[in-house]
């Protein structure tokens, strides 16, 4: 990754103060931390990366719970990792981010984890949904990807098997044509199939059976094409190409071709875990998943008809720590590909995509003159965007009750970039924007706090007015701007001669926008 080094930083990064800051990845079988500085400019250079083993994993993908003694485990490795942050002086909460993957987040004990993780060590654990894991995954792959003449191009699958999921991401030209997160992982599949009491042999061969159907069930999820190229992530694929000869290196990618990557794989498959751990020098629970993880990975390209698969230093921490670099923030090129997904997912439901996108153009405009009003950050903004472009999806299933329709479909729906939480809240805003207001026992409404509850309401109503002015759907109405008059908000609309039909919406939509604002609305046309 471009903006991440490991080299010395040069003479006038260093005039800029640095800052320290650590990322730890609680995973299936490990705990990893990567600690590293970032300068003025969000540059970053790693200094540090530790990793212990744990086996969270094998307790929730057996049992659905965390077990008392992996806890305690995971506690002291983290109380280790503290004393570390001390030493490179990381001692404030915003200079450490603390994130746990599938295990935790599917254990029926996961808040008790993460209570216990803060009481031992002071550190706040976030469980990451898949999206979430997705856009971290994207925000670490992104500079490689568009800096290799080969990959910036052609539709490239980013692939990593993970010991409890396997995450998808499909990217042509820098823009995210699909994502998807699978649950079936390297030491997912072995704890299914310990199940079975059979031999050696057969538990390989039903293996390979899974992993053969994850491979077939990605394929027709991602439309091939001709061109398409896989680049792997993960510990496992890195361990491959530094063990097998005539491996190609270009700046940050090594490629390995498939053939030999599958006989790699079947040579790992015929070692015990005892070989594996002396000859690799890797944890047992590492050698546990090395063999079903490498097979995926072989088995995927095959099925893609890839000779090469090229293997990225990329890893989920790189990811966290462009993202402190950023300090979280939505760049430009991120909001784009968010918005993206929602137009793909409104051209799979048939939607009205001239009526939408102007829709989404004048919510635009209205969130603008209205900002002392509402008083929203630009998150907000793009959960309006989002909910003005998909807000007639719901017509796919039915007319009557859309709204409610296009609710389900959008909470049902793998929206690239968005967590649970913001997915959610461009769920209501869709909900809301006909019919019924926001009450407190609507499903999904009623979860959220007062905050997230006004936004909610806010959007909602600004969207319906955004709605109105389109209501002829001519996209005639485009050139508007807002002026407040005593208790009333005048929209003022540029050259158009008759306005009648927009104003009579108007006027019926803004009901819910003088109980949430104060204020009636009116239409007014400027017709010079």
């Amino acid at each position: 990754m471009s903006s991440i080094s490991k080299g010395r930083l040069t003479t006038a990064q260093s005039a800029v103060p640095l800052r320290p800051v650590a990322v730890v990845d609680i995973g299936s079988t490990s705990v990893r931390m990567a600690i590293a500085e970032i300068d003025g400019s969000g540059n970053v250079r790693t200094l540090d990366q530790v990793s212990q083993g744990v086996s969270l994993g094998k307790d929730t993908f057996t049992s659905q719970r965390i077990s008392r003694r992996s806890i305690e485990e995971c506690a002291r490795v983290l109380k280790s990792y503290r004393r570390l942050m001390q030493e490179y002086g990381i001692t404030s909460p915003d200079q450490v981010r603390v994130v746990a993957t599938s295990a935790v987040r599917e254990a029926s004990n996961r808040l008790a984890f993460i209570d216990r993780m803060y009481i031992a060590t002071g550190l706040e654990v976030e469980s990451l949904d898949e999206a979430e894991v997705n856009r971290i995954t994207y925000m670490g792959i992104q500079s490689l990807l568009q800096s290799n003449p080969v990959l910036a191009t052609v539709k490239t699958i980013v692939v990593e098997v993970g010991s409890g999921s396997t995450e998808v991401l499909v990217v042509r030209g820098g823009n995210v044509l699909y994502s998807n997160t699978y649950r079936l992982g390297s030491l997912r599949i072995l704890e299914q199939v310990d199940k079975f009491k059979t031999s050696h042999a057969k538990q390989r061969a039903i293996i390979e059976t899974q992993i053969r159907r994850l491979v077939h069930q990605i394929y027709e999820h991602v439309d091939a094409g001709k061109e398409i190229q896989i680049v792997a992530l993960g510990g496992d694929m890195r361990l491959a190409v530094s063990n097998i000869e005539g491996v190609k290196t270009e700046k940050s990618l090594r490629s390995v071709g498939t053939d030999r990557l599958m006989e790699f794989a079947r040579a790992i498959g015929n070692l015990n875990e005892d070989e594996l751990v002396s000859r690799y020098s890797i944890s047992y629970s590492d050698a546990e998943t090395l063999w079903p993880a490498l097979m995926s990975y072989a088995l995927l390209a095959r099925e893609f008809n890839c000779p090469v698969i090229h293997v990225a230093e990329t890893n989920l921490r790189d990811g966290l720590l462009h993202d402190m670099a950023v300090r979280d923030a939505w760049t430009a090129e991120f909001r784009n590909q968010i918005v993206r997904s929602a137009i793909n997912l409104g051209r799979k439901m048939a939607f009205d995509e001239p009526h939408a996108r102007h829709v989404a153009s004048l919510s635009r405009k209205l969130f603008a003159d209205l900002i002392e009003d509402h008083q929203l950050d630009q998150r907000m903004e793009l959960i309006l965007y989002l909910a003005a472009i998909l807000h007639e999806i719901g017509m796919f299933i039915n007319a009557r009750s859309h709204h409610k329709h296009a609710m389900y479909l959008i909470q049902n729906s793998e929206l690239f970039g968005l967590s649970e939480k913001d997915q959610l809240l461009v769920s209501l805003v869709v909900r809301y924007h006909r019919r019924s207001s926001p009450q407190p026992d609507h499903e999904g409404y009623s979860m959220l706090d007062r905050n997230d509850r006004v936004a909610v309401a806010k959007l909602s109503a600004i969207l319906r007015l955004a709605i109105a002015l389109d209501e002829s759907r001519s996209q005639r109405i485009s050139n508007i701007r807002c002026r407040h008059e005593e208790d009333r908000l005048v929209i003022i609309t540029h050259g158009i001669e008759d306005v009648s039909l927009e104003q009579l919406t108007v006027r019926q939509s803004g009901e819910l926008f003088e109980e949430v604002f104060g204020m009636r609305v009116l239409l007014r046309s400027d017709k010079h």
